[in-house]
């Protein structure tokens, strides 16, 4: 669980009859179980309340869709690069389309800018929710 072996266990045990010595340790122990019993208590009831809130079971959930490990950015780049750039003209027949010509055919089809500008005097919009 956290790494320990039998033999490092046994010395941690040793130890810590040492520390705390017999007379309080029957205290120490019985205060480790309710602080136990209380983590396993919060948990249940953390469960609980995401079932009650989101309507789902914690342990239904698919988690392995959800693992960032899985959205390797150099894969992704791969199959974006690879991924077969032919689009299909009013002929049907496939053209293959550059990103530079793209991107200048989308350049030159940009619509002007329009700036609205107050009359004379007029005060400018408030909103006092946005401060």
């Amino acid at each position: 669980m956290f790494g320990i072996n039998g033999p490092e266990f046994l010395l941690l045990l040793i130890i810590g009859l040492l520390v705390i010595g017999p007379s309080r340790l029957p205290e120490y122990t019985q205060k480790l179980a309710n602080i136990v019993k209380e983590v396993r208590r919060m948990a249940s009831g953390a469960r609980e309340q995401i079932k009650e809130e989101v309507g789902i079971d914690i342990d239904e959930v698919d988690w392995k869709k959800y693992d960032p490990r899985q959205y390797d950015p150099r894969r992704i780049i791969k199959e974006a690069l690879l991924e077969d750039d032919t689009k299909p003209v009013g002929t049907g027949a496939p053209v293959a389309v550059s990103t530079a010509a793209a991107a200048t055919a989308v350049a030159g089809h940009r619509p002007a800018r329009v700036i609205e500008r107050l009359s004379e005097g007029e005060p400018a919009p408030f909103d006092s929710e946005a401060t």
